[in-house]
């Protein structure tokens, strides 16, 4: 992986990727299958298998979450610092507590945090139950300020949930170029230990994710149709004040000119955008001819 990064900064592109196959290869999961998460995101899109009205009485009525989820290396933590800056806005970081909450209220026991058996479980869960178990279980870090974002990005495994379970929560969705967002995927070397990035050791399974994720993003439009803003990342780089005022009208946020200048935010940063999201947004051509962010 260090050659890698060697080899492209010399502009050896050719020999940079030869490492990075190698180096990603060695660090695989060697239990792993994309059948694994194929059968997940199938058990995900039947529990919600066709479009319905939320029961707003149902669920818990807080309207303080702000959910960011999307594809890792697509924009997600651009969009949380430009929120963030907002003065009525916390930034909690990538909270597990709704996965966590589900887990718990379904009755699971199986050693995953997210699997079949918890999804299936989960389809009769008390909604009301399921939404306050997840706030209270963010306190108090999240309580000092009117909102707070959750910026956990595998999120989008449970929007269905969301949406029933904290039905004035607010979700939003990024999405980039699919060719940069894989080979992103690909070169970012994520937690070896964590349950969602699996597919990003190979390049062809990265690719049957996004795949999987598309579909399931696809899925949810049409079962809960407005209920996610989904944000194209090179609209917002190139139109950066009206793409920050549609974010906070979508979160009834009034606007505040701090949320133009998110390099100023002095949150601590924990992802890989750690060094992007101190600078101001310039674009350039992406790999696939359209905007993106220097790094």
């Amino acid at each position: 992986m260090a050659l890698a990064k060697e080899y492209e900064d010399l502009a050896d592109y050719p020999k940079a990727f030869e490492h990075l196959v190698r180096g990603k290869s060695a660090g695989a999961n060697p239990d792993y299958s994309i059948r694994q998460d194929e059968v997940l995101f199938a058990a995900i899109a039947d529990t919600f298998s066709a479009p319905r009205d939320l029961d707003l009485a149902a669920g818990c009525p807080t309207d303080e979450p702000i959910f960011i989820i999307g594809m890792p290396r697509s924009g997600t933590t651009l969009v949380e610092r430009i929120i963030s800056s907002h003065p009525d806005v916390h930034s909690a970081g990538e909270l597990l507590n709704f996965g966590m909450s589900l887990k718990h209220v379904s009755g699971s026991r199986t050693p995953a945090l997210v699997d079949t058996d918890t999804i299936i479980r989960a389809r009769s869960v008390d909604w009301r139950q399921l939404g306050e178990t997840y706030l209270s279980s963010t306190r108090p870090g999240t309580s000092h300020k009117p909102r707070f974002i959750n910026k956990l990005l595998h999120n989008f495994l449970y929007a269905g949930f969301i949406a029933h379970a904290l039905p004035n929560a607010k979700i939003i969705c990024l999405r980039r170029d699919p060719m940069d967002t894989c080979l992103s995927n690909f070169r970012q070397l994520f937690a070896p230990k964590s349950p969602y990035f699996d597919y990003s050791f190979d390049l062809l399974d990265t690719g049957r994710y996004y795949v999987l994720f598309d579909r399931l993003m696809a899925h949810w439009r049409r079962i809960f149709p407005g209920r996610i803003l989904e944000v194209q990342y090179e609209t917002l780089v190139d139109t950066q004040e009206s793409s920050s005022r549609q974010l906070l009208e979508f979160c009834d946020l009034p606007w505040h000119d701090a949320c133009l200048h998110f390099e100023d935010n002095p949150a601590a940063v924990a992802t890989a955008s750690v060094v992007q999201v101190r600078a101001p947004i310039t674009a350039v051509p992406s790999s696939a001819g359209r905007s993106t962010r220097r790094n």
